[in-house]
């Protein structure tokens, strides 16, 4: 089995997100970048596949040359090699196709992404991906088990799961609880010597069409200070609630 993972590089979560001065674009100063979340829960999952099924996992980043530190940290967890689209991740529809065209070229049998970019939150490039290589499409997945070319896949939907039943090639969109947050893999010292020595190719884009640009970002307004009311006081509360929180 050829297994394929999708990994962004993002924003360590604890990083401060400033803009440029002119609000065009994303101030890099300083920020610490990481293996997007829930890509490391389909990382780990793909890394139980390699133990259990013999299969070979690939990770794949589209990036330039600065992500190559998150994608030497997948391949200290445990993936055989890599690949770097080298070109700057504009948009979900840009990325998508330039997965899709490394899909192709490596003819995998299962791809797993995590649902969505903790940056963004477009979760929009796994189903997009899908579409393109006419693939069967699992989203928000929590469970996965394979039998040879048969794979059991238990999804989140409204009120509820579903497991479904589908055979490979097929693309799945991954979240907390493919597997345990315990169960995580964590990069040990040989797996980071190792990974100094695995293969990372890097593949020119195809010069996909960009359909998204980016006008202008704008921080979130600092919360308002709060004010206490006395409990006996409860036109004073109705009234902030009407006038000035306006909620009612």
């Amino acid at each position: 089995m050829k297994i394929l993972v999708c990994i962004n590089s993002v924003p360590d979560t604890t990083s401060k997100i400033n803009f440029t001065a002119d609000k065009t674009a994303f101030d890099k100063t300083g920020i610490q970048w990481v293996i997007n979340p829930l890509d490391e829960f389909a990382l780990s999952k793909a890394i139980k596949l390699q133990e259990s099924q013999g299969a070979t996992v690939t990770v794949v980043n589209v990036g330039d040359a600065s992500t190559e530190p998150v994608i030497r940290k997948a391949l200290a967890i445990g993936a055989n090699d890599a690949i770097r689209v080298n070109t700057e991740a504009k948009d979900s529809f840009s990325v998508a196709k330039e997965l899709a065209a490394v899909a192709t070229n490596g003819n995998y049998d299962l791809i797993l992404c995590g649902k969505e970019s903790l940056d963004y939150n477009g979760a929009a490039v796994p189903a997009m991906l899908a579409q393109l290589l006419n693939q069967p499409f699992i989203n928000a997945c929590v469970g996965l088990n394979v039998d040879g070319e048969e794979i059991s896949a238990i999804r989140e939907i409204e009120g509820g799961k579903e497991t479904v039943s589908v055979k490979l090639p097929l693309v799945i969109a991954g979240q907390k609880g493919l597997v345990e947050e315990k169960e995580l893999i964590i990069p040990n010292m040989r797996g980071i010597m190792s990974a100094r020595t695995k293969v990372l190719n890097v593949v020119e884009p195809t010069n996909s069409e960009v359909k998204v640009d980016s006008v202008s970002f704008d921080s979130v307004p600092p919360r308002a200070a709060v004010k206490l009311v006395n409990a006996d006081n409860l036109d004073e509360l109705v009234r902030l609630l009407h006038e000035e929180a306006k909620v009612i």
